[in-house]
């Protein structure tokens, strides 16, 4: 009894419901005065594809939809009134052949827009009947009046679908949902490096007190790990320097591209010298001992101690062969004296013996003369001192101790002290780098002048200057530290970053004064895009960072990779040869939200020559190997890779790519 009386409660809810219904339906289709019913007009909508960019002439696709003409819509014609915003203009109608029946469509401007008109030459009535292609009736073809420089959003809007009737009122589609958006977001400007300037020489990250190692054609670039620091607000406060336990290292076979190695754990719980707590201003040198390339990387422990790392390559993985400083005040003859055990530098001679130099700091009321500076003969091992340290009458001497030999002469250079009290008209100014010559690695030395002014002379922030002068490629050239790169974010707090600039010696054995700037130095050769390149490799950047991954790939194992891409942001290549063209690009990247990398010439808005999307693969996260065809790459030019995609979204990581020769 109770699932009958059941039963009979779900029916009645059931009627009741569809009486509600029908009520409801009835009601909305009534007309306004009641009695006779109304029919929902057909509607219209707006579609755009492609998107705005900076140079004029840009074109977009607005492709217009609307339902099919109602049976007893007799239509002599169509008409349109599509409104433009003002950087808008129409180049063509394309009407769509499979749905639309009118032979001439013919478009004129119109008051902050264009007027569309479809009719039949005979005079015939317009159908427009939705057979195919999505409901698409015509496609206008718009493009940009004018280059775009910031960022903005527009609405393309239709006003009015209308189709004549003879001799009857004209009927009007509804055009409330036929709107879009058109907007234009420009590539993320490149903050420090500025295309097609060298310097700084990475704008990704910071690198304080540069040493070079010249290894198999390579350049690497050996730096203290400058990062932010920030305060219990989370504002970016003064580098206290007190907490930098790493090095960080990124290497160059033209000067110009640079591929990001990551960074060395030297000091510290993790660090390869447990005994040590910091790590700063490194030295390198390369030495074959027993038929094998050893790789030695000597640093100062803040300015207590000098400590060296030995490795098989010159990214490492690097290890402390002593477990214990290698110099220090303690131990080593002749530098108790020494205010700052810091600044390694070390000379590789021609006879096949080893000098390390070294010190700096400030004796009370001794700045003309501080003899700090130091020299000392390294082992064969490169691991162990020999003799005692020999003092390097610098005249004010505070740090940065650089050594080469050049056309049989020994070159020592060093940043002066700041003390302006105890300087004549002769001294050298306070802050550059000086120079003296000797016929000997131990001395004598004769003082011969300053050969850099400090970075705030260039580049209008100043600060301590530290350098490193090399051979490459023929020439010479001169690695030093400017806070341009944290300038340009807004806190030269003294975060910095290295720059390059060539190195002239004069036929009489005197250096040139030396110009800093943002130019940099000119590019050994060009870029082989058909090699497997590391993403990590950048000539200027905007927005993105890297990181050291453990399984990038099977076949690399541990690498530095591209991460945190975002919408707008991109890396470049300077001048990347395609010689007679190339036809295929590949990636190997591991996705996260998800985006498209545009392949783009000379610009981050440049020709596009292909677009690659990066998506989850069936098999879901992880690595993979992504490509895509590309056509117009001949000949040299810079390579941009931009990154498009969700706003606000981390994208994808970006471990390597390479272009196949067409």
């Amino acid at each position: 009894m109770l699932n009958r009386k059941k039963g009979l409660l779900l029916v009645a809810a059931a009627a009741l419901t569809l009486s509600v219904v029908a009520f409801i339906l009835i009601r909305a289709s009534m007309a306004p005065g009641g009695g006779e019913t109304s029919v929902l007009p057909p509607a219209a909508y707006l579609e755009v594809a492609g998107e705005l960019e900076k140079q004029a002439g840009s074109a977009l696709q607005l492709r217009l939809l609307a339902d099919p003409l109602p049976a007893g819509w007799k239509a002599a014609s169509l008409e349109a009134f599509v409104q433009l915003p003002d950087m808008l203009e129409a180049d063509e109608v394309v009407p769509n052949p499979d749905n639309l029946a009118a032979d001439e469509v013919s478009f004129s401007p119109a008051d902050g827009g264009i007027r569309i008109v479809m009719r039949n030459g005979d005079g015939s009535a317009v159908s427009f009947t939705n057979e195919a292609s999505g409901n698409e009736l015509l496609t206008l073809i718009l493009k940009s009046n004018r280059g775009l420089r910031s960022k903005m959003s527009e609405e393309i809007k239709v006003n009015k679908l209308e189709a004549t009737i003879e001799g009857k009122e004209n009927k009007a589609y509804d055009v409330s949902g036929a709107t879009a958006s058109v907007d234009y977001n420009p590539p993320a400007a490149a903050v420090g490096k500025l295309p097609p300037n060298g310097n700084p020489v990475v704008a990704h990250k910071f690198g304080a007190d540069p040493y070079t190692l010249v290894f198999d054609g390579r350049v690497y670039l050996y730096n203290t790990y400058d990062v932010f620091e920030y305060d219990a607000a989370g504002n970016v406060k003064d580098n206290s320097y007190s907490s930098i336990n790493r090095l960080s290292v990124i290497s160059s076979d033209d000067l110009v591209n640079w591929t990001d190695h990551g960074y060395i754990n030297v000091a510290g719980r993790e660090g390869a010298a447990k005994w040590a707590t910091q790590s700063w201003a490194p030295a390198a040198a390369h030495k074959v001992i027993d038929g094998k390339d050893q790789f030695f990387l000597y640093f100062a422990n803040n300015a207590s101690h000098i400590g060296v790392l030995v490795g098989d390559s010159p990214v490492g993985p690097f290890r402390d062969p002593i477990g214990k400083p290698l110099i220090s005040r303690e131990a080593t003859p002749g530098v108790k004296d020494v205010t700052w055990l810091f600044d390694p530098a070390v000379l590789m001679d021609d006879d096949g013996k080893a000098y390390i130099y070294f010190g700096g700091g400030l004796p009370e009321g001794q700045a003309a003369m501080p003899n700090t500076a130091r020299v000392m003969e390294l082992g064969e091992d490169m691991i162990s001192v020999v003799g005692e340290a020999q003092v390097i009458p610098a005249p004010f001497m505070f740090e940065d101790s650089g050594i080469n030999k050049v056309n049989g002469l020994y070159y020592y250079t060093y940043c002066t002290n700041f003390i302006q009290e105890a300087r004549t008209e002769d001294s050298p100014p306070p802050g550059e780098i000086a120079y003296m010559v000797s016929e000997s690695p131990m001395g004598p030395w004769t003082y011969k002048g300053t050969i850099l002014k400090n970075p705030g002379h260039f580049f209008g922030v100043g600060g301590n200057n530290h350098h490193a002068i090399f051979s490459f490629n023929d020439s010479y050239y001169i690695a030093y530290h400017a806070q341009t790169l944290s300038k340009a974010m807004g806190h030269p707090q003294g975060y910095r970053s290295t720059h390059l600039n060539e190195v002239v010696f004069e036929e009489n054995g005197d250096i040139r004064e030396i110009e800093a700037n943002f130019a940099g130095v000119a590019q050994v050769g060009t870029f082989d895009p058909y090699a497997l390149n590391d993403a990590a490799t950048v000539g200027w950047s905007a927005g993105i960072a890297t990181e050291l991954v453990e399984a990038a790939s099977e076949s690399k194992g541990p690498s530095v990779v591209v991460t945190d891409i975002h919408n707008g942001d991109w890396l470049a290549l300077s001048n990347v040869d395609f010689g007679q063209g190339a036809a295929s690009f590949a990636i190997t990247a591991a996705v996260e939200e998800g985006g498209i990398i545009e392949l783009r010439l000379d610009s981050p808005e440049g020709e596009k020559i292909g677009q690659l999307a990066v998506s989850s693969s069936e098999n879901g996260a992880g690595w993979q190997e992504l490509s895509t065809e590309v056509k117009g790459a001949a000949g040299v030019h810079h390579l941009y890779l931009v990154f498009k995609g969700k706003e606000e979204a981390s994208l994808f990581k970006l471990e390597s790519w390479q272009f196949s020769r067409s």
